[in-house]
């Protein structure tokens, strides 16, 4: 266990998730371009529907499959139990959800086409064992096998859509290289787990503790999912669905340099949890929050500074929209890094999955409400107003419930530093902004030009996470450069 770096796996795991999200980010333009916004607005919509039903076929099984097997790591036996037990569970839930879906399908004139395409994404859930491989900390395996499924999936999109008509051969694209990428980790588990023994399989045993991880999930899903399919129904208008698919996009890349490090760190404190190790976890927490704050903060001021400048350029003509809907949607970088770091990080692997049901719930409840009076005025930016306002409230409810055991003073004294630095680099972006046209050139100088000012910032106030995390970098570096040579 101790020789898993949590630097190594975080640098993969990071890897992992810009995979999935550097293919949308490449092909963005072109089918911004293509497709249109009214053509991404009924995959956005269609998606968001199906993915209730992936959510249910799931149940749960990444977060509850990745915390129980980081408790057996050292343990072949134990975790061939858990591995067969959790995914002979799915199997059954996933054949249960097929059997209503498909009535669903014949039931819809409209789309009916993408609904039935989109099945492929409902049978990938069996197939999805990437909770097995993230809690035994083997991120670098997942990483391998998707490299070559991402550069498929480029050369797919780009030889085979050329027109708002190929909008169902896109989404085909895109659902069967997800299962790809899925069943390129089978061959490798059989290094790792046994045959099963079939008196020891019991799928449903701890079937309460899957629905108390599952209830988390499905009140996310509410600000993140039922986001889309409310601007559907209240706006009536596909373009709309559109402006906010591609605004969510881009602050959900941002979202992966922060939450990317949440991944890592569940099999380690629940390693650490198991162990009693209380001040071990203690020291990583606040690490994580500092960590939150040194990249979420310039990430979410960044895109404020300058999604004028790159928005134009990048969507080409018609996604004038995508401003001030990315620029609102960027506040959530902040807000869920924090309630990453206390609700995932922290409950799940101590075991107190409840609670963080019961924060997110409230969060959820009150990002409905919101949607249902933002949404008819504002369309598509009243989606984003909710969705800020409900993980801001999260991340307030979870820090109040953990004060007693985390200093809620400790944490707040963490962030000034990069708040300060990041607001005065949204001030000099601003500024900067005002007297350049979008183009290529003039937003990569403004990303540079924002970097460097925030770095400066950090140094002039000696932030010593900032300086030690720089000195640890330069450091590896010079140990491969010199194994290199040597």
């Amino acid at each position: 266990m101790a020789s898993k770096s949590i630097k190594k796996n975080y640098i993969y795991n990071l890897l992992q998730q810009m995979l999935a999200l550097i293919t949308p980010l490449i092909t963005i333009p072109y089918i911004s371009r293509v497709i249109g916004a009214e053509g991404i607005g009924i995959y956005s919509y269609t998606s968001s529907v199906v993915l209730y039903f992936a959510m249910f076929a799931a149940l749960g099984t990444i977060s509850y499959g990745q915390r129980e097997i980081s408790y057996v790591q050292d343990n072949k036996e134990k975790r061939t139990q858990v591995f067969w037990n959790t995914e002979i569970r799915c199997i059954i839930t996933t054949t249960i959800v097929l059997c209503t879906y498909i009535p669903f399908i014949l039931f819809q004139e409209q789309y009916r086409l993408i609904y039935a395409i989109l099945t492929i994404h409902i049978i990938d859930v069996i197939f999805n064992i990437s909770w097995f491989f993230m809690g035994m900390e083997e991120f670098g395996t997942i990483v391998r096998c998707n490299i070559i499924v991402r550069i498929l999936s480029l050369a797919f999109i780009f030889i085979c859509v050329k027109d708002a008509n190929d909008l169902p051969i896109y989404v085909f694209g895109l659902t069967v290289v997800m299962l790809l990428g899925n069943l390129s980790l089978w061959p490798f588990l059989p290094k790792f787990i046994g045959r099963p023994k079939i008196k020891e399989i019991h799928p449903f045993k701890d079937f309460m503790v899957v629905l108390s991880m599952f209830v988390p999930t499905i009140a996310i899903s509410i600000y993140t999912v039922l986001d889309k399919i409310m601007i559907g129904v209240l706006t009536q208008n596909a373009a709309e669905n559109g402006f906010y698919d591609q605004s969510i996009k881009m602050s959900r890349m941002a979202l992966t340099f922060v939450t990317a490090l949440g991944t890592v760190m569940v099999p380690r404190i629940g390693f650490l949890f198991e162990k009693k190790d209380q001040q071990q976890i203690k020291m990583f927490m606040y690490r994580s929050y500092k960590f939150v704050g040194l990249l979420g903060i310039p990430l979410c001021l960044g895109i404020i500074g300058t999604a004028s400048n790159f928005v134009p350029w990048f969507y080409g003509p018609g996604f004038d929209r995508v401003v001030p809907i990315l620029s609102t949607l960027s506040l959530i970088i902040f807000a869920i890094g924090i309630s990453n770091v206390t609700g995932v990080q922290y409950l799940v692997p101590t075991q107190r999955q409840n609670i963080l049901t019961i924060t997110v719930l409230i969060g959820a409840a009150f990002n409905f409400i919101c949607n249902l009076i933002f949404i008819p005025y504002y369309g598509a930016l009243g989606a984003a107003i909710a969705s800020v306002l409900a993980e801001i409230i999260i991340a307030i409810v979870q820090l109040f419930v953990v004060r007693k055991e985390l200093s809620c003073v400790t944490i707040i004294k963490g962030l000034i530093r990069y708040l300060i630095a990041g607001l005065f680099m949204l001030f000099i972006l601003k500024l900067i902004g005002f007297y350049l046209k979008s183009s290529i050139l003039n937003t990569f100088i403004l990303i540079v030009a924002g970097s460097a000012i925030y770095i400066t910032v950090l140094v002039l106030l000696k932030d010593e996470f900032f300086i030690t995390n720089v000195k640890n970098m330069k450091q590896i570096v010079k140990n491969k450069i010199h194994l290199g040579n040597g």
